[in-house]
Protein backbone atom coordinates (compact mmCIF):
# COMPACT_ATOMS: atom_id res chain seq x y z
CA UNK A 1 0.00 0.00 0.00
CA UNK A 2 1.65 3.28 -0.73
CA UNK A 3 0.78 6.58 1.16
CA UNK A 4 -1.66 9.36 0.66
CA UNK A 5 -0.89 12.63 1.38
CA UNK A 6 -3.62 15.42 1.11
CA UNK A 7 -2.77 18.96 1.20
CA UNK A 8 -3.38 20.51 4.48
CA UNK A 9 -6.25 22.73 3.42
CA UNK A 10 -8.04 19.69 1.81
CA UNK A 11 -8.08 17.61 5.21
CA UNK A 12 -8.70 20.80 7.13
CA UNK A 13 -12.07 21.21 4.75
CA UNK A 14 -12.56 17.50 5.25
CA UNK A 15 -12.46 17.67 8.88
CA UNK A 16 -14.70 20.89 8.94
CA UNK A 17 -17.55 19.24 6.66
CA UNK A 18 -17.56 15.57 8.85
CA UNK A 19 -18.05 18.20 12.08
CA UNK A 20 -20.80 19.84 10.34
CA UNK A 21 -22.81 16.94 9.66
CA UNK A 22 -22.23 14.98 12.59
CA UNK A 23 -23.78 18.59 14.19
CA UNK A 24 -26.56 18.72 11.91
CA UNK A 25 -27.69 14.87 12.08
CA UNK A 26 -27.69 15.35 15.89
CA UNK A 27 -29.33 18.01 16.00
CA UNK A 28 -32.45 16.46 13.67
CA UNK A 29 -32.20 12.97 15.05
CA UNK A 30 -31.20 13.32 19.30
CA UNK A 31 -34.42 13.10 20.51
CA UNK A 32 -35.80 16.70 22.48
CA UNK A 33 -35.60 16.42 26.49
CA UNK A 34 -38.66 16.61 28.62
CA UNK A 35 -40.97 19.43 28.32
CA UNK A 36 -41.35 21.97 31.18
CA UNK A 37 -44.61 21.75 32.46
CA UNK A 38 -46.20 24.16 35.04
CA UNK A 39 -48.33 23.92 38.46
CA UNK A 40 -49.45 25.43 41.57
CA UNK A 41 -47.95 24.71 44.54
CA UNK A 42 -49.94 22.99 47.56
CA UNK A 43 -47.73 22.71 49.90
CA UNK A 44 -44.42 22.47 50.60
CA UNK A 45 -42.30 21.72 53.78
CA UNK A 46 -38.52 22.70 53.75
CA UNK A 47 -37.30 20.43 56.31
CA UNK A 48 -37.47 17.72 53.97
CA UNK A 49 -38.08 18.72 50.53
CA UNK A 50 -41.69 17.74 50.46
CA UNK A 51 -43.62 19.48 47.47
CA UNK A 52 -47.02 18.73 46.26
CA UNK A 53 -48.28 20.04 43.22
CA UNK A 54 -51.77 20.73 41.78
CA UNK A 55 -52.98 21.66 38.25
CA UNK A 56 -53.86 20.23 35.01
CA UNK A 57 -50.50 19.82 33.94
CA UNK A 58 -49.48 17.13 36.82
CA UNK A 59 -53.12 15.65 36.16
CA UNK A 60 -51.70 13.16 32.97
CA UNK A 61 -48.54 12.34 35.26
CA UNK A 62 -47.68 9.00 36.84
CA UNK A 63 -47.66 9.27 40.37
CA UNK A 64 -50.12 11.28 40.98
CA UNK A 65 -53.34 11.05 43.39
CA UNK A 66 -56.40 13.03 43.11
CA UNK A 67 -54.59 15.88 40.53
CA UNK A 68 -51.98 16.23 43.28
CA UNK A 69 -47.92 15.39 42.63
CA UNK A 70 -46.29 15.05 45.43
CA UNK A 71 -42.46 13.97 45.88
CA UNK A 72 -39.05 15.17 46.91
CA UNK A 73 -38.44 18.34 45.20
CA UNK A 74 -34.33 18.68 44.19
CA UNK A 75 -32.93 22.48 43.15
CA UNK A 76 -30.45 24.47 42.42
CA UNK A 77 -28.40 26.43 45.49
CA UNK A 78 -29.90 28.88 45.94
CA UNK A 79 -33.25 29.22 44.48
CA UNK A 80 -36.46 30.04 46.23
CA UNK A 81 -38.67 28.21 48.02
CA UNK A 82 -42.02 27.97 46.95
CA UNK A 83 -45.37 29.11 49.30
CA UNK A 84 -48.35 27.63 48.55
CA UNK A 85 -50.60 29.44 45.49
CA UNK A 86 -46.72 30.11 43.72
CA UNK A 87 -46.41 28.79 39.93
CA UNK A 88 -43.96 26.21 39.72
CA UNK A 89 -42.32 24.91 36.60
CA UNK A 90 -41.29 21.70 36.67
CA UNK A 91 -40.09 18.13 35.29
CA UNK A 92 -40.55 15.04 37.19
CA UNK A 93 -38.29 11.35 37.00
CA UNK A 94 -39.57 8.19 38.82
CA UNK A 95 -37.11 6.16 40.52
CA UNK A 96 -37.82 3.01 42.23
CA UNK A 97 -35.92 2.46 45.41
CA UNK A 98 -33.76 -0.77 46.82
CA UNK A 99 -35.58 -4.18 46.97
CA UNK A 100 -38.70 -3.38 48.43
CA UNK A 101 -39.60 -1.66 44.88
CA UNK A 102 -40.87 1.36 46.48
CA UNK A 103 -41.03 4.63 44.19
CA UNK A 104 -39.95 7.96 44.47
CA UNK A 105 -40.68 10.83 42.71
CA UNK A 106 -37.93 13.56 41.98
CA UNK A 107 -39.47 17.10 41.37
CA UNK A 108 -36.82 19.42 39.41
CA UNK A 109 -38.07 22.91 39.12
CA UNK A 110 -38.13 26.45 40.65
CA UNK A 111 -40.77 29.45 40.98
CA UNK A 112 -41.75 30.90 38.31
CA UNK A 113 -41.01 34.53 38.62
Amino acid sequence: MGNVNLPTPVALAGAGLCLLAGYIVGAVVHPSGQDRTTAEVKTFNPDNDALCLTGEAVAPLANTDDNLLCGTWRRDAGSTDPQPGDEFAFVTMTSTRGSDGEKATFIFGEVVR
